[in-house]
């Protein structure tokens, strides 16, 4: 192809001083990058074609032919205008000087101040505000050489490469004619009408406006500086607005954070999803859901985790951990237009904090307001608390992460342990379509049971001089609705309103079967004892086997039998005659 010079292309330095290092050119003054070429052929001769005057200085130029006034060469179709051309008759070089002008067949067009060309190696030189244009792009650099036979130019002074729509800066570039690909050496930036690409290694193609990147590399938006991405190892599609990023990768839009072994995010649709290893960072909220597979919706500002997922709430004093098989995390706002934060799970949801484990189908987390959404087949526990109902809603202080209250909708059973210290069967219990529960620092401090409520609930009552317990019985009501008091973890009051059907039978009355409701299910294997257990369909713990005290009751019952049968009608004996 014949071209006195094609485009602008960077010839690689380490390459450069191989070349010198290996064919010594001390005899040549000249820039050693003009050094011969190892089995260099014989090239055409530069051609003189117009020039208003010319002549020899014995005293400038060492005695070579000058050529001055709108001089024109030629070599192999490209041809060079300047205000003076020093010719180098025997070396086949030539040194052109002010506004030089060269203009290659194809239409490739280089302008500089100065500009040194070597027939023989066929490399060149242009020094001082050069500039390049070509139909891709133009290049604006203070100095840049060129090897016509690779095809390649080269600049480490720092420059411009503009294609009409982006505008690349960089130290250090290499271009390659015949591909059209850009080797940047070193910081370079990438500056499109949206976005921004920053990397210490980038290729970049200007045909396909594919960029890859080989060392730390951001892409970060224009329009809302805190979305970028980030990696050590991708690819950038400037046409379809895709990456494709493969080593140390991450994510950033909406202040959360996705990472994973490998990325793709397209920036035109806002849409990113990571594979393996991944984890959804969201500082804000102090929550991260990790996973094998994640998507997210920047648009929506929402995503989707799966593959054996689990999300970590970091409180100030504690953690609370979750794991489901999937997860959905978004950001919406409510009837005020306030934004707030949900985190919804699917299937098998299990939970563990030091002061609450639960278990469930599915589940609704509101985490701006502090408000867990257990649904079909809840178990909540807390302390010696077991809770159950077709939904249950948890109310955390989102500043003390403590339970303010518990509400179940549907069915609902709480169980509370008598005494945490002892090993008895006894247990208070409260049933009813609706429930309320309310906590203080943690305890329980009243339950509200409204419509078909019933309660079992052991009554003690203090001595005044010993300040010991001693049991009354157990209450057992029925009503519309019951309220329940709790002082000290002990279950003080039980009031009865609407239709009260309420009575207190001592232990002696009231056999061990009847201290429990038919549907009564204390559930020890299933309840999570640490994190780790919430990966698990049960941890299948062995069931805390509890003692029956049905004492009293025997021997009042072995007594009431033993006076049934001393109040048994005495039956007559017939005497035979």
């Amino acid at each position: 192809m014949n071209k006195f010079f094609l485009l602008f292309l960077i010839f690689s330095l380490s390459g450069l001083f191989r070349i010198v290092a290996q064919t010594p050119y001390n005899n040549n003054p000249r820039d050693p990058f003009f050094a011969p070429k190892p089995q260099q052929e014989q090239a055409s001769k530069v051609q003189h074609i117009h020039s208003d005057e010319s002549g020899v200085k014995p005293d400038q130029y060492e005695g070579n032919l000058v050529f001055s006034g709108n001089v024109k060469f030629e070599h192999q179709g490209s041809v060079l205008t300047a205000d003076k051309v020093v010719l180098y008759q025997k070396e086949n070089f030539l040194k052109a000087i002010g506004n030089v002008v060269l203009l290659n067949a194809d239409g490739t067009k280089i302008t500089a101040e100065e500009m040194e060309y070597d027939g023989n190696s066929q490399r060149g030189i242009a020094r001082r505000n050069v500039v390049l244009t070509d139909p891709k792009q133009s290049i604006k650099t203070e100095i840049l050489y060129y090897d016509r036979v690779p095809n390649t130019a080269y600049f480490n002074t720092g420059g411009t490469i503009s294609d009409g729509q982006n505008i690349m800066y960089t130290k250090s570039a290499t271009y390659y004619v015949n591909t059209k690909d850009i080797d940047f050496v070193g910081h370079s930036t990438i500056d499109a009408k949206d976005y921004t690409i920053e990397s210490d290694n980038i290729k970049t193609n200007q045909t396909t406006k594919l960029s890859k990147f080989f060392g730390p590399t951001t892409i970060r938006s224009k329009t809302n500086y805190g979305n970028y991405v980030y990696t050590e190892l991708g690819e950038h599609d400037g046409k379809t607005g895709i990456s494709h990023l493969r080593k140390n990768s991450r994510i950033h839009y909406n202040g959360k954070i996705l990472t994973g072994d490998e990325l793709v995010y397209n920036r035109n649709t806002g849409f990113g999803k990571g594979t393996g290893n991944v984890m959804l960072d969201d500082p804000k909220e102090k929550r991260f859901v990790k996973g094998g597979y994640a998507e997210i919706y920047e648009l929506k500002d929402s995503a989707m985790i799966t593959n054996k997922p689990y999300a970590v709430k970091i409180f100030e004093k504690d953690s609370m951990y979750i794991s489901a098989d999937r997860f959905l995390s978004f950001q919406k706002p409510d009837s005020t237009n306030q934004k707030k934060s949900y985190l919804r799970a699917y299937h098998k949801v299990r939970v563990f904090k030091t002061n609450m484990q639960a278990r469930a189908d599915s589940m609704s987390y509101n985490e701006t307001d502090g408000i867990l959404h257990l649904m079909k087949n809840p178990i909540l526990w807390s302390g010696t608390k077991q809770i159950t109902g077709d939904e249950v809603k948890v109310f955390m202080n989102t500043t003390t992460q403590d339970i303010d209250s518990v509400k179940v909708l549907g069915n609902a059973f709480a169980i509370s342990k008598v005494d945490s210290l002892n090993m008895k069967d006894e247990f208070h219990q409260i049933k009813s379509k609706w429930m309320g529960i309310y906590f203080e620092k943690g305890q329980i401090k009243k339950a509200v049971a409204v419509e078909n409520a019933q309660s079992i609930a052991y009554a003690d009552e203090e001595n005044e001089k010993t300040k010991e317990m001693s049991r009354i019985g157990v209450a057992i009501a029925v009503c519309g609705q019951i309220e329940a008091d709790f002082i000290e973890k002990r279950l003080e009051t039980v009031t009865c309103r609407i239709g009260a059907q309420s009575d207190i039978y001592p232990m002696s009355m009231l056999p061990r079967e009847k201290r429990f409701f038919p549907d009564f299910n204390w559930n020890t294997k299933d309840r999570p004892k640490k994190w780790e257990d919430i990966f698990l369909d049960t941890p299948n713990y062995d069931e805390i086997v509890y003692e029956s005290d049905n004492k009293l009751y025997d021997l009042a019952e072995a007594e009431r039998q033993k006076q049934a049968e001393k109040n048994k009608p005495k039956t007559p004996v017939r005497e035979k005659r």
